[in-house]
């Protein structure tokens, strides 16, 4: 329960580590698990001393035990060693100091802990963390590596000469850390996510050159797997342990077998790439005289054409044709124009012929009344009735006498 306090009303020191140690002391017994990273056993004492170390965080625990109660396990628990240690919180007052009291201690044995791999492998591909469509791809020319590995480290020098080897050019961003123990994981989360950080990194190796199983374990922790299946940066796993494959295989966007392998597959070689650019040169220029040889013979067979051999042929040709209509049309006209011009003649001498004005020619008159109609009848003239009458060369007037 919270505790009523004031300023001007205060807990003492003592009392405060004393409630602290009555709500520790209700905790009861419990089981934990972790990584021995000291061990204590003084000749003669009857308390062995221990630290319990998360190895996926930066957090240790004392724990004391009888030395009955380790000499049970003592010939398969070491330094380093994973356990299971049931234990009761205990609070030491006089120094505001929290530590373990274990009651029994088990070894994780190595069978117990790959089932546990396996429980986790499958908790997390269920969650798609090693599904193909997130793996990220290479680039082809990486200008800046990250490299995360022991310090002096085989896995180091394989990798560094290896791709310096393949692209002298090649430069590496490279953080040493621990690859085994109770440090190595959050050594090696923490190097990634510097790694994945900075921008000019263009793929990140994590290596290491094998183990044992126990010694791969911190490539498995959940909390790094996480952490490499976040990264924006691709990721290669170069832990070169061929018969157990760690976690980080499965999450990583690319597995090398061993880190010389991941130079290999990160850096190319500069002699093949000379080599591949010759070849696609070579190639490109068979292409582009094969093609210039194909015009060339295109452009042969289009001038050997008669109409771009003589391109005038065929004007000449339709010249004489179009000469020839010419002549034909004009002969055509003239001949309608000639027999035109006789049926007008012959028209004109017929209407000449026929016309009053060739009778009148000949010393005929045409009689006209006043009202202008021509008399055909002398029935239709009266005595004395004045008429006009019309000549050839013009008219005059006349008068009926009888």
């Amino acid at each position: 329960m919270a505790v009523n306090t004031t300023p001007e009303a205060p807990l003492p020191v003592g009392e405060v580590s004393r409630l602290i140690g009555g709500w520790i002391d209700r905790l009861g017994a419990v089981w934990v698990e972790g990584q021995i990273t000291q061990l204590s056993r003084r000749p003669g004492a009857g308390v062995v001393f221990l630290t319990l170390r998360d190895p996926s965080y930066d957090i240790s625990v004392s724990v004391t035990c009888y030395r009955q109660v380790f000499d049970a396990v003592a010939d398969v628990v070491s330094e380093g060693a994973r356990v299971v240690v049931l234990a009761k919180p205990e609070w030491y007052a006089p120094r505001g100091q929290l530590s373990l009291r274990a009651a029994e201690i088990r070894p994780v044995g190595v069978g117990e802990l790959l089932a546990r791999l396996e429980q986790l492998k499958k908790a997390l591909a269920r969650e798609g963390l090693f599904a193909p469509e997130r793996k990220k791809p290479l680039p082809f020319l990486p200008q800046l590596i990250g490299l995360v590995c022991g310090r002096a480290s085989a896995a180091e020098r394989d990798v560094l000469e290896n791709a310096r080897h393949r692209w002298p050019a090649v430069r590496f961003e490279v953080r040493n850390v621990a690859v085994q123990g109770v440090h190595a994981v959050p050594q090696v989360v923490q190097a990634v996510k510097e790694l994945d950080a900075i921008d000019d990194v263009d793929v990140i190796i994590v290596a290491r050159g094998g183990g044992s199983v126990e010694d791969l374990l911190p490539f498995s922790d959940e909390q790094l797997i996480r952490t490499v299946a976040q990264c924006r940066t691709p990721v290669v796993s170069a832990i070169g342990h061929e018969p157990d494959n760690p976690l980080l295989d499965q999450v990583a966007d690319l597995r090398a077998s061993t880190p010389t392998d991941a130079a290999k597959k990160v850096v190319p070689d500069v002699g093949e790439e000379y080599e591949r650019v010759r070849l696609l040169r070579d190639r490109a220029r068979r292409c582009v005289a094969a093609l210039v040889e194909r015009e060339e013979r295109g452009l042969a067979h289009a001038l050997a054409r008669p109409s771009i051999e003589d391109p005038h042929r065929m004007i000449d040709a339709r010249a004489d044709q179009v000469a020839d209509l010419l002549d034909r049309g004009r002969r055509c006209l003239r001949h309608q124009l000639d027999r035109a011009d006789s049926e007008l003649a012959h028209t004109h001498a017929r209407v000449v012929a026929l016309s009053p004005a060739a009778t009148l020619k000949r010393g005929y008159a045409v009689l006209q009344k006043a009202d202008g109609h021509a008399v055909r009848d002398p029935g239709e003239v009266a005595p004395g009735e004045a008429l006009r009458a019309r000549v050839s060369e013009g008219e005059f007037s006349v008068r009926v006498d009888t």
